[in-house]
């Protein structure tokens, strides 16, 4: 059982590490005094790869999809920022990780809420239709309309929505490019969007 779940954290490791050592932002990773040298790279690889891939992924679900411990997972994270390689933005009860210098203030803001499935189901559903009402937006996401105004009334707060006369995105192309860009790191419906709208932008966030 336990070589089954090592395996398993191993793989993981390699195919992030693999997109890590291709990505833009990366340098070389070296062993510190105290770490196992290759084990530490392996996983300071697979963070590598795995930030610039799913930008503003809070700590848990970095840690989880990493297959990481807590433990392993805050010592390595805070090596990467030590290092300025990547980046750390507090959002309401979770730190949200980006690569270093990628990302605006709005682009992080509009990443959280992304990875919030009401508020994504919300932007898709502006973006597909911007006539969409509260109630045809909760009827959508079988939500209730109390859910829906308080993550509108969020997305307000954060500067993506205007609720002036009815709903309306206040930055629907960022918020496009964004979902068209990172779409497979969020959910089917957002790849299903994505395939759709992937013909009307191109988005460097650099």
């Amino acid at each position: 059982m336990t070589d089954g779940i090592d395996g398993r954290k191993r793989e993981t490791l390699r195919r992030f590490a693999a997109i890590g050592a291709a990505a833009p932002f990366v340098g070389t990773a070296s062993a510190e005094p105290g770490d196992d040298g290759s084990d530490a790279n392996e996983t300071r690889e697979a963070i590598r790869g795995y930030v610039p891939t799913t930008p503003g992924a809070h700590f848990s679900k970095l840690r989880d999809d990493l297959r990481l411990g807590t433990g392993e997972a805050q010592h390595h994270l805070r090596k990467l920022e030590e290092a300025g390689e990547i980046e750390s933005a507090k959002d309401a009860d979770f730190r949200r990780y980006f690569p270093a210098d990628r990302f605006d203030d709005l682009d992080k803001r509009a990443l959280g809420y992304l990875r919030r499935d009401t508020p994504r189901g919300m932007i898709l559903a502006l973006l597909r239709d911007p006539e969409s009402t509260g109630a045809e937006l909760a009827a959508d996401l079988g939500v209730s309309r109390p859910t829906v105004s308080a993550a509108a009334a969020d997305l307000d707060e954060a500067g993506l929505l205007d609720r002036t006369d009815g709903y309306a995105l206040t930055e629907p192309e960022r918020l496009l490019t964004l979902v068209v860009r990172y779409a497979d790191s969020f959910d089917a419906d957002a790849v299903a969007f994505a395939d759709e709208a992937a013909s009307l932008v191109a988005y460097d966030p650099s």
